[in-house]
């Protein structure tokens, strides 16, 4: 995730920016290195007390259970902005463990990789406004980015956040499903990809509710309502409802 904001900051970016990277992983800085490529400064740096100390604006992006790992000992003196992409981590603690009051936290999504992301954020009083506009002035060009209160964000994770895996894992079935009638993987392939983006461009741009545009596909006694009568059998709204609620829950447990 810190890869895919940093692509979108250096691509949407007006001048050249010092990145200063720190992971004990020689593969994870060589390929953060590629991805970024020459047009900016990166400098790898020995221990995340230098980078503390050479930052203004910090993004944490571990592991939960690294978090503590990853900033033990690290005196944060130059008070720089902390944003903080650690699911479940509530601002309190992050304040806690790094002794200053300029965090936000957010939860953005993969395909911020490719300039079509969705990220929640959430900061408190303690944070200027001019803090929260410098960051998502930072986030727009990737991301649309939506403030919440700090209690939604766990929604966030587990909506926009794990949202993209159950989206892979639903064009991978309509994929299969039509492999399954005897279509070339590839030809699915491509149908199955347009479909969905398609579908998902009709609703962002007529603003209609999903089941009147659906409604408008699923013509009486025809083969789309015999589909949706096959997925409402199967549970397919519930499921997608628990995956949401699962992951929600499960980034309430890492907090």
């Amino acid at each position: 995730m810190a890869k895919a904001l940093a692509v979108g900051i250096a691509q949407s970016a007006k001048q050249k920016i010092n990145f200063f990277i720190s992971d004990p992983c020689d593969d994870a800085c060589a390929s953060f290195v590629q991805l970024i490529g020459e047009a900016h400064n990166i400098t790898r740096v020995e221990g995340n007390q230098n980078l503390a100390d050479c930052s203004e604006l910090i993004f944490l992006a571990v592991k939960p259970q690294y978090l503590n790992l990853a900033i033990e000992d690290v005196q944060f003196k130059n008070d720089p902005l902390i944003c903080s992409i650690v699911a479940g981590i509530r601002t309190f603690e992050l304040q806690r463990l790094t002794g200053t009051q300029r965090i936000i936290r957010m939860m953005p999504n993969r395909p911020c990789l490719i300039g079509m992301g969705a990220c929640g954020m959430t900061a408190d009083s303690d944070v200027d406004l001019s803090d929260r506009q410098t960051l998502k002035a930072m986030l727009e060009p990737m991301a649309v980015v939506v403030e919440v209160s700090e209690t939604l964000l766990d929604s966030v994770t587990g909506l926009s956040g794990s949202g993209p895996a159950f989206v892979f894992t639903f064009i991978e079935s309509l994929i299969d499903g039509a492999v399954l009638t005897g279509m070339p993987r590839a030809t699915a392939r491509q149908l199955a990809i347009q479909t969905v983006l398609g579908s998902a461009k009709m609703l962002q741009e007529t603003g209609e509710h999903p089941a009147i545009l659906r409604d408008g596909v699923a013509s009486p006694g025809g083969t789309t309502i015999e589909g949706i009568k096959a997925l409402e059998e199967n549970s397919f709204r519930d499921a997608v409802i628990s995956a949401v609620l699962a992951a929600t829950e499960r980034s309430r447990e890492l907090g």
